[in-house]
Parts: C-alpha cells; structure tokens; sequence
C-alpha cells in the first residue's frame, strides 16, 4: 500500500529541474526517484535513489516534459516501516513512504533527510529533506 502524499510544513528554499516522460502523471508533493539521464520518476520501492519530492502536479500528456522537486524544507512523511528516533537519517521505503536509512543505504547514498520526530510505524511524521 502506498503512502499519503507528503504535507508541506515549511517551504523549500532549494529545488532541482528534471526530465520526465510526457505521458506520466505525477501528483503535486510525490516523493520522486532519479533515474537517468537526469529523470524523475514517482518513488515505488525500496532503496530507490532520493530525487526530492514534486512542487507541482504533471499531468499525464500535457506536452511537459520537466517537473521541478524540492530538496529541502521541512515535510511530513509517511513512515511505513520499523521504528524511527528523531535524530535517525530516514530513506525511501516505496511508494510515498520512508523509513530509517541503514548501513546499505548508506553505501548507496539514499538520505532523504532527518527525522524530527520519533515513531513505531505507520504514522505520518516531520522530516527535514536534505537532498543532495
């Protein structure tokens, strides 16, 4: 199952341009994965590369092929797995969820941000992104 659509808390102040496929549809504040050449994509499974999360929405089809996502600011984020400390670095789970960022993670450089509050699991809760 899926994750609830990120929730803005405090605005961005950085943000990145990339190329996405005219046909796809991606909702505004969808947690984006990078693929290549410099392409976004919407997130769907674990361990997929951070890209940031979509500023505006992208209708399927409409001839634009950019969507622009930020990279920081402060967001609520959908934590679908084990338990989260505030403090712990959190990565991409799927689709619109996260959850802890691991050893394995790390050597993949997967940080999405940092928690900025503690849960079990299956809550929505404040993350600061901090994409890089």
């Amino acid at each position: 199952m899926a994750g609830a659509l990120a929730v803005l808390y405090e605005k961005p102040t950085r943000f990145a341009r990339y190329t996405v496929v005219d046909g796809t549809s991606i909702p505004k504040y969808t947690l984006l994965k990078l693929t290549t050449p410099n392409t976004a994509i919407a997130t769907g499974s674990d361990n997929d590369p951070v890209a940031g999360i979509a500023m505006f929405e992208k209708v399927a089809s409409d001839g634009s092929t950019e969507i622009t996502a930020a990279l920081d600011g402060v967001w609520g984020l959908t934590c679908s797995a084990a338990g989260i400390t505030v403090g712990n670095d959190v990565t991409i789970n799927g689709a619109n969820e996260i959850k802890i960022y691991t050893t394995l993670d790390n050597e993949k450089g997967y940080v999405l941000g940092k928690a900025l509050q503690t849960t079990a699991g299956g809550e929505v809760i404040k993350v600061r992104l901090n994409v890089l």
